[in-house]
This record gives C-alpha cells, sequence and structure tokens, in this order.
C-alpha cells in the first residue's frame, strides 16, 4: 500500500524533466564521447563518492572557480548534485557565462 501511495506522489508531484535535463543512460553515452562531467555537491559529499571522471567544483564556489570549466563554450557539461536541485541552478549559471551544451543530470545520484 505504501509503495503504491508513494509511486502516486512521485508520479503527480514530481517535476518533469525539462529540455536539458538527461537520463543515467544518456549520461554515460556522452561521457564516453567526451563530455565534461561536473559534480557540484559539498567536498564531504563528493568524498564520500562520485562518478568516476568527474569534477568536483562545488554549485556555491562556480563563480570563482571559472578558470577550471572547459575553455570551449561549445563542450558538452553535465552537472550533477544529489537530488537535481543545486546542478539545476549550476546548469542555468554556466548558461548566463555563455556554455552552449549544459545538461542535467535528472533526479541526481538519488536516482541511481
Amino acid at each position: 500500500m505504501f509503495n503504491k501511495f508513494k509511486y502516486i506522489l512521485r508520479k503527480n508531484f514530481y517535476r518533469c524533466m525539462q529540455d536539458d535535463d538527461i537520463t543515467f543512460d544518456e549520461l554515460n553515452e556522452m561521457t564516453k564521447n567526451g563530455a565534461t562531467l561536473l559534480d557540484v555537491r559539498s567536498p564531504q559529499e563528493y568524498r564520500e563518492g562520485h562518478i568516476s571522471g568527474a569534477i568536483s567544483i562545488p554549485e556555491y564556489e562556480l563563480k570563482f572557480r571559472r578558470d577550471e570549466l572547459p575553455e570551449k563554450i561549445d563542450e558538452k557539461i553535465i552537472v550533477y548534485c544529489q537530488s537535481g536541485s543545486r546542478s539545476r541552478k549550476a546548469c542555468d549559471y554556466l548558461k548566463s557565462i555563455g556554455y552552449e551544451n549544459v545538461y542535467n543530470l535528472f533526479g541526481g545520484l538519488q536516482n541511481l
């Protein structure tokens, strides 16, 4: 009974995917083709476990660590966090400074 209730809540209240959201399967394909993977969680969260090959720049430090981002503004960047909230903010910021191919891992690591 609880699982059915949980499913209904998730279906009705969980946000729909946006155009720049990707699934974990899409993430795997894009990283195979050279996309940069950006983990925007805290350093502690990153140390506790992260996707192999990801660089760590916490969302709250992006403005100060722009020199660590890819030089080419058309390079594909996949951003993730724990739930998708911080990565959504980071995607919006990256687009605001000119990056063209920025993608958000839908639901973050909690959906893996």
